[in-house]
């Protein structure tokens, strides 16, 4: 089962982001679930904030790609 969760952003970032998240195949609530599910699992906030290292890595989109097919299908393993 899914919810909505609605909350606030600058317009720039919200633009910006989706744009990023578009050139990995990917879209916002892709990101913001990967996050979510990150922080529950972790219980941990990450910030990484680089401006050099704006280009995700081919490594980092093909995890990226492999994740979202894992979460479609229900393949993901639990531990």
């Amino acid at each position: 089962m899914t919810t909505v969760i609605n909350f606030k952003t600058d317009k720039k970032i919200k633009t910006q982001a989706k744009k990023i998240a578009e050139e990995m195949g990917l879209n916002l609530s892709d990101i913001l679930n990967i996050y979510l599910r990150g922080f529950v699992v972790t219980k941990k906030i990450y910030i990484n904030i680089n401006k050099d290292e704006s280009n995700p890595s081919d490594e980092l989109l093909e995890a990226v790609r492999e994740a979202r097919e894992e979460y479609k299908n229900k393949s993901l393993k639990s531990f």
